[in-house]
């Protein structure tokens, strides 16, 4: 890793440190809005009245933006090439993972997670199709939001990110650490290939977005409140993968996170 690198990385754990720890010194109420429950866990949400507007402002980009190129990427894309695209996309997403298994201590899903990069690599065209699948090691993310939650780190504070949606500090810090650490990453930054990376971020909410129409459609013509149901969902979703569960099978909707 190049010295520039390794600054910057130092930089984002340093932050990450500021942000937890502003997040113990927070408010753990819900915020402006009636007290939400996730099981027994109180959904905090003590900045509210920002994070509503900061989602009305990602939600009339969504709807200007994002919104109709993810519906023109599905009708010009036939499935089994955006089941490729989406494939693919996770292969890369493989250091990060086998990464955050270990830094867990997961040894069996770091077992898997190897597994899965070699085999989808060398027999799935570079990982275009998920032979691993197939072969019955499912695919599994993990971030570092969620090795922080298996060290004991509480959610904090909920939070929506200009254009990247619903987070947690301690969700929010977990995404600067897995970005900044991302081999990947850092590979295309010191070959000058910056703009690889970038096209794998746009690609990458491309094939999210896209995913989440159906549900995006569904939640806004049928929730009282589109706010608080997106918050909810994505604290099943996050809880549910924390606890090494399909979030599928969780109460709530599948929210999926722009994190690389």
């Amino acid at each position: 890793m190049k010295s520039v690198s390794k600054t910057r990385f130092l930089s984002v754990l340093a932050a990450a440190a500021v942000l937890l720890m502003a997040s113990g010194c927070a408010s753990t109420g819900a915020g402006e809005g009636q007290a939400q429950y996730v099981g027994d866990e109180q959904i905090s949400d003590p900045f509210e009245g920002g994070n509503r507007a900061v989602f009305a402002v990602n939600e009339a980009i969504d709807k200007a933006v994002l919104e109709p190129v993810a519906r023109g990427y599905r009708y010009v894309a036939p499935k089994p090439v955006r089941t490729g695209v989406k494939n693919f996309l996770r292969n890369l997403k493989s250091p990060i993972i086998m990464a955050n298994q270990l830094l867990q201590g997961d040894l069996d899903g770091l077992a898997n997670a190897t597994g899965r990069l070699f085999i989808n690599t060398l027999l799935g065209v570079g990982g275009l199709f998920d032979v691993a699948d197939m072969g019955g090691i499912p695919y599994e993310p993990e971030d570092f939001g969620q090795t922080l939650a298996t060290w004991g780190v509480g959610n904090g504070p909920y939070m929506i990110i200009p254009l990247l949606g619903p987070s947690t500090v301690r969700d929010g810090t977990g995404m600067l650490v897995d970005t900044f650490a991302d081999p990947v990453r850092i590979y295309m930054f010191n070959h000058d290939l910056e703009w690889l990376h970038y096209t794998r971020i746009g690609v990458t909410v491309l094939s999210e977005r896209e995913e989440l129409l159906d549900l995006v459609d569904d939640l806004r013509t049928n929730s009282f409140d589109y706010y608080a149901a997106i918050r909810s969902a994505y604290y099943q979703r996050r809880q549910a993968l924390v606890n090494d569960m399909d979030p599928s099978m969780s109460a709530g909707p599948e929210i999926p996170d722009y994190d690389n």
